[in-house]
């Protein structure tokens, strides 16, 4: 059964949340809690349909990452009780339009172009991924490999990034959390490899199905 999130649905962002992501974006030392900022529904196309590059920018990067789908919704919810609210997991592209990313100290325009990244169509469930941390982020652009990490190396686990978010608010059915992406994205490339027409994207998440994108113009 094929899924996108519902209009009303949330998605919370983790920035920086693999130190090899942090070095390369010259971010110094690790935050003591993590780093957020927001997506909406309409920034994100499903599997299969393709990303948008911006008309307003040439700087569209790549950015995998493993994503959770809240299933039970919960507020201050501890540690130990987190996993128990997600109610499965999902490739994400948090397309990044880098130059308007950088307009001031907020990432929201760079990170809301519409259609400029794409989840997952079909959730893995809890009992099927199993344990998250046993698993495997792998980008690639035109089938070339970009970015490879195990997720275990994330920096705020996922059970502090539930804990952290739904103390200052209620976690909904629903709700996304995108656990961040580790290094190797296009701007820091030597070139820098940013997405154009014609281009494919691909997240795997080991042990789920591939996310897969190709990359048209704005109208």
């Amino acid at each position: 059964m094929t899924w996108f999130p519902a209009t009303g649905a949330r998605i919370f962002c983790a920035a920086v949340n693999y130190a090899a992501h942090r070095d390369e974006m010259g971010r110094g030392e690790a935050n003591a809690n993590p780093m957020l900022f927001m997506r909406t529904v309409y920034s994100l196309v499903p599997a299969g349909e393709p990303i948008v590059k911006p008309a307003d920018s040439d700087c569209l990067d790549y950015e995998g990452e493993l994503a959770l789908v809240i299933g039970k919704p919960g507020r201050h919810i501890r540690r130990e009780q987190a996993l128990d609210h997600v109610g499965g997991w999902t490739p994400f592209l948090d397309g990044s339009a880098r130059d308007w990313q950088r307009h001031t100290a907020q990432f929201t325009p760079g990170k809301n172009f519409d259609k400029s990244g794409s989840i997952g169509s079909i959730i893995t469930t809890p009992e099927a991924f199993g344990d998250y941390r046993a698993h495997d982020l792998t980008t690639r652009v035109n089938g070339e490999v970009v970015q490879h990490t195990p997720i275990s190396l994330m920096l705020f686990d996922v059970e502090t990034l539930i804990s952290y978010i739904s103390a200052f608010t209620e976690l909904r059915t629903g709700d996304i959390i995108a656990t961040g992406t580790c290094g190797g994205v296009g701007e820091k490339r030597t070139p820098p490899l940013y997405l154009f027409p014609g281009d494919s994207v691909e997240v795997e998440i080991s042990g789920m199905p591939i996310l897969r994108n190709g990359v048209v113009a704005e109208a």
